[in-house]
């Protein structure tokens, strides 16, 4: 969240920001409004507070000399001092209440080389790795592949869960385990990150220190009367893993690297690839995330977007990566790349991968500070995160890359090991 201090005093660069999401800044107008009131009610209730005291002060006074009438008068008047100042303390309650649904409701602001837009389609390519393979055959799409040999079964799992979930047996399910152990190596061996098995259930305190409540609650999956959530990606344990502690600059950067399932209701993307891998209720994922100063947040970013795109060049998976425009930015996100892997059967690249630089916002609202060498005043960590990757999706495009004419699935040579293990 932004401090409220910042929006107050530069509140033409929020709105400025926040417009160029494509969003409402009423809300603002209104911040301002309630926020003049605040400090109005906080300047008067010191005022009362003081004169409060004072007063009781000299009310013991007046009794020591024996003046019960004017003390008595004294008295009374504090009473109906104390009577408003209540007042105003329930009145302050209710718009400090009404400050926190603003303040909470304002995304970050988005990095000044993100680029200007609306929608997805005005996403800028960063760059883009290996050529799209051409076919002799028409390639069909995974789910048609993963039928047909019967790894993939969409059916039964809709008999056991309902729509959006898959069974995966055979074939399927044991390259899902192989590409989760390849990549976690891969991150924790060569680039550097510590490997972490967090709780997938989280409390409601994780959830909107990393920004998805109180704003996306729909999208959610909760357990009933429960402080409970399922996680909708590793990202939420793992950053709250420091949550309301402070590090030392020495320590930083910290890098973790974490296999979760992941859970989303997908609220509002009905009609939305029904079909296959793309959007399901529960899938697989292997997260990168990063807490660093903020001198060096941006270097870090584009390293893990780089640790992202080294698993798809390892498994010979066409990509290229975008720059989300200002409209397409998720609501913490300062500056986001998409790594988007091409589908032939699709004529498509699909994203695969969100690697995010969050700046302050998300240590703001988890408490998440560093203290400089040598100094003792603390300051707010940056957070990063990215896909490292999901792996549903990851499988999917190995069907649709690496399938052969009869059906069959190539498998790429970096999981052969993790595919064929020696016992």
């Amino acid at each position: 969240m932004l401090e409220l201090r910042f929006i107050r005093e530069n509140l033409e660069l929020v709105k400025e920001k926040t417009a160029g999401r494509g969003l409402d800044t009423a809300s603002l107008d209104e911040f301002t409004n309630l926020d003049q009131q605040r400090r109005d009610i906080l300047q008067e209730l010191e005022n009362g507070r003081h004169h409060r005291k004072a007063e009781s002060q000299e009310i013991g006074t007046l009794k020591k000399a024996g003046k019960e009438e004017e003390a008595a008068a004294k008295m009374a008047a504090t009473r109906e001092l104390g009577q408003r100042l209540k007042e105003l303390e329930e009145r302050l309650a209710g718009i400090e209440a009404r400050l926190e649904e603003i303040v909470m409701a304002i995304p970050n602001l988005f990095d000044d080389s993100v680029p200007p837009g609306s929608s997805e389609a005005d996403n800028v390519e960063y760059r883009r790795w290996g050529p799209p393979r051409e076919f002799d055959f028409t390639p069909p799409p995974h789910w048609e592949l993963g039928e047909t040999d019967g790894s993939l079964d969409f059916s039964r799992a809709a008999k056991l869960s309902g729509a959006r979930f898959a069974l995966l047996t055979g074939f399927a399910a044991r390259l899902e385990r192989a590409l989760i152990s390849f990549m976690v190596d891969l991150h924790t061996e060569r680039h550097d990150y510590t490997e972490v098995l967090p709780p997938f259930l989280v409390n409601t305190a994780s959830m909107t220190a990393t920004g998805q409540l109180p704003k996306f609650a729909e999208d959610l999956f909760r357990i009933a009367d429960t402080d409970l959530w399922l996680i909708p990606t590793a990202e939420v344990p793992v950053t709250n893993i420091h949550r309301d502690e402070t590090l030392a600059e020495e320590d930083l950067p910290v890098r973790y690297c974490a296999y979760t399932p992941c859970f989303r209701s997908e609220a509002g993307s009905y009609g939305r690839d029904t079909k296959g891998l793309i959007r399901q209720h529960q899938f697989d994922k292997v997260e990168l995330v990063k807490f660093t100063t903020p001198e060096t947040s941006n270097e870090e970013l584009e390293m893990l977007l780089a640790n992202a795109e080294e698993v798809l060049r390892r498994l010979e998976l066409p990509y290229r990566v975008v720059t989300l425009c200002s409209g397409d930015l998720g609501f913490s996100a300062r500056k986001t790349y998409d790594i988007e892997v091409w589908m032939p059967a699709q004529n498509c690249y699909r994203e695969i991968s969100s690697c995010s630089n969050f700046g302050d916002f998300q240590a703001r609202r988890g408490g998440i500070r560093f203290r400089p060498a040598g100094r003792n005043k603390s300051a707010l960590v940056h957070t990063l995160n990215g896909s490292g990757l999901a792996v549903g999706r990851t499988l999917a495009a190995i069907y649709e890359n690496h399938q052969q004419p009869d059906g069959t699935i190539r498998l790429p040579e970096a999981i052969k090991p993790y595919f064929n293990p020696r016992m």
